[in-house]
């Protein structure tokens, strides 16, 4: 009893002290951006992403399966291939992120589209699309979450290859985009390469934005 006790000490203890209230407003904002972006922008103006939540829209249209269901299955499949490249840390914050998405794309289901389709204007719809997964996806790893699966595996290429953020998110989006082809046209694929650069670009820069300012400051 004794030890069952400090082990739950222990666990609350951490959790407490991985979840601050920063990290927990960030993370939730953060994946309700993305995924209210993949529901109202994406899905309706068949423009799709690269990585794990570019497979969420593949998979979506091919199987019609919930992307409620679908977002926590290939997370935790892409946690556990690059488990030991995250750590601990990164795991909890991932779980939760994760748990935040499904929670949000389930959300978002429960109503029609709350903005209007962009299909008819697909260059609006790649650059707002981009914006909002750059945006909502860059609040979460910069918290050291990944907002899916899909900055998971590109945190690891990073830091097995050396390559920047950006550069590991591109390769990624760009090997989804290519199965893509099986159920978007070529002119469509152009506007989801758009929307991948945007949020690649946008999620380095959210990252570390001021991390160069911080570091200095803690050297000092």
């Amino acid at each position: 009893m004794l030890q069952l006790n400090r082990l739950s000490n222990t666990i609350k203890r951490e959790l407490k002290e991985t979840f601050v209230l920063k990290t927990t407003v960030s993370i939730t904002i953060g994946t309700a951006i993305t995924t209210f972006g993949l529901y109202n922008v994406h899905q309706q103006a068949d423009i799709t992403e690269g990585g794990i939540l570019g497979l969420i829209l593949l998979l979506n249209f091919w199987l019609g399966m919930s992307s409620s269901l679908l977002s926590p299955i290939l997370d935790f499949l892409s946690y556990l291939m690059g488990f030991k490249y995250l750590g601990k840390e990164f795991l909890k914050t991932s779980i939760f992120a994760t748990l935040c998405m499904a929670c949000f794309f389930r959300l978002w289901e429960l109503f029609p589209p709350l903005l209007p389709s962009l299909a008819d204007i697909p260059l609006a719809a790649s650059v707002l699309g981009g914006c909002f997964i750059g945006i909502g996806c860059g609040l979460v790893v910069r918290q050291g979450a990944s907002c899916a699966g899909d900055d998971a595996l590109a945190l690891v290429i990073s830091k097995i290859t050396g390559w920047r953020i950006s550069r590991a998110y591109l390769f990624t989006d760009l090997t989804v985009l290519v199965l893509s082809l099986s159920y978007i046209p070529v002119k469509r694929i152009i506007y989801s390469l758009i929307t991948v650069t945007i949020s690649s670009y946008l999620i380095d820069f959210i990252t570390n934005f001021g991390r160069a300012k911080e570091n200095t400051a803690a050297e000092a």
